[in-house]
């Protein structure tokens, strides 16, 4: 009978737990990591229709080589290479690319074409207004971040979003910390480039 692990159990109690034959144990691996998880395959895959046999692809990795996980990182960053590395094989199994050499560099002439959001007025207190335009300008980066190459997009959300150390990001993505920095500076320039070539630069 699988009994449901405490909320606190530490990665070594859940993984002995799992390895017991314990399929809430289990399930609750997945939860603790499910977001790092779809961070990295929605980051990496364009292609929606392929996500979840991607994701399920990666738990049946990880429960098949969880007997071999020696804890010399944390579990969610293990689990967070094996989803990463899963992707790369989609990728080159659909001969897709990582990083697209044809990008232009950040310090490329912007494309014409410059548009400025709605202008809204703040208020003291809370304002609906306020709110919009947060909730406006959210969009705006989101939709900007999502039309960089997967490694940037990818290497912003597990910085900026799942707040992950350099150290962290390199055991996923097997890249060394320089790298890792020089990439986030990179698609930080790119994001700035390509929002300064769409609004006006007061509008953000």
């Amino acid at each position: 009978m699988s009994h449901l692990p405490a909320p606190d159990v530490t990665d070594q109690q859940l993984v002995a737990q799992v390895l017991g034959g314990n399929t809430a144990a289990f399930a609750q691996l997945v939860r603790r990591t499910e977001g790092l998880v779809t961070q990295l395959v929605f980051k990496l895959v364009r292609h929606p229709a392929d996500r979840p046999d991607l994701a399920q692809e990666v738990y049946l990795k990880v429960f098949k080589n969880l007997a071999g996980f020696k804890f010399q990182a944390k579990l969610s960053t293990w689990v967070g290479q094996i989803a990463y590395n899963t992707c790369l094989h989609y990728l080159e199994k659909k001969q897709l690319v990582l990083l697209d050499p044809a990008e232009p560099a950040p310090d490329d002439p912007a494309p014409a074409g410059r548009r400025a959001p709605p202008q809204l007025v703040a208020g003291p207190a809370y304002d609906p207004e306020a709110a919009l335009f947060d909730q406006d300008l959210a969009g705006i980066l989101g939709a900007a971040i999502e039309q960089l190459p997967p490694l940037y997009r990818t290497l912003v959300a597990l910085y900026h979003q799942q707040e992950l150390s350099y150290e962290e990001i390199g055991q996923i993505t097997s890249l060394p910390d320089g790298t890792v920095k020089n990439y986030l500076f990179r698609a930080r320039k790119l994001l700035k480039q390509r929002l300064l070539a769409t609004y006006h630069r007061d509008d953000l």
